[in-house]
């Protein structure tokens, strides 16, 4: 088996990373395409009671289970499929009897907020993308997002944007764009960047089958 490419997508929360990853998969062959999310390996916590979960820093490197992680993109690169856990985010712990199954492709893409903070996980990492968007749109995008997908209040996410998600951006993920290969502006409105990714992505795949 060729050598599968690990392109890692990565930004502040609600930069519109998921929208470039979903426009480079509308352009690439399902086949040929793993996706791997970071927040999938958020740390196991059923052996906390709730009160504790509820008050982890969820956007701290150590929220992430990464161990896993790498031993699970490790995995892949070699051709082997793995069990991707699936987190509960309403209840803050991993679901103890839901995994899902990953196979092997020539294109592995790895998306969250700190794929670029952990050195041994940025050294996996063929392709470094950084996808750079202003705050204030960040912030709406967040609310958007926890109060429709993860059953989250407006004031809780206000809350815990100011004490520990603008904090931990300033300190762990703004830095990291200097290890960025490209830096996406505006995320997913930046067709050009995009369609650029794309193409390169698919000499990629090309140059693999020849």
């Amino acid at each position: 088996m060729i050598k599968p490419i690990l392109i890692g997508i990565t930004g502040g929360t609600g930069s519109g990373k998921s929208t470039v990853v979903k426009s480079i998969i509308e352009n690439i062959p399902p086949s040929d395409i793993a996706m791997i999310e970071q927040d999938a390996y958020y740390k196991d916590q059923s052996d906390l009671p709730m009160e504790e979960r509820i008050k982890a820093n969820y956007d701290h490197p150590f929220a992430f289970d990464n161990d896993l992680l790498i031993k699970h993109l490790n995995l892949l690169m070699c051709g082997q499929s793995i069990e991707k856990p699936v987190y509960d985010f309403e209840n803050h712990t991993r679901f103890q009897d839901r995994t899902i199954t990953v196979h092997p492709r020539s294109i592995i893409i790895l998306e969250g907020i700190m794929v670029l903070e952990n050195e041994k996980l940025r050294d996996l990492l063929d392709i470094k993308i950084f996808v750079d968007t202003d705050a204030d749109i960040r912030i709406l995008r967040r609310i958007q997002r926890d109060i429709h997908e993860r059953g989250r209040t407006v004031d809780s996410v206000i809350n815990q944007y100011i004490s520990t998600v603008r904090p931990a951006h300033l300190q762990f993920i703004e830095p990291n764009k200097r290890y960025a290969d490209i830096i996406i502006p505006e995320g997913g409105q930046n067709a050009v960047a995009i369609d650029l990714v794309v193409s390169k992505i698919k000499s990629i795949i090309q140059e693999t089958m020849e």
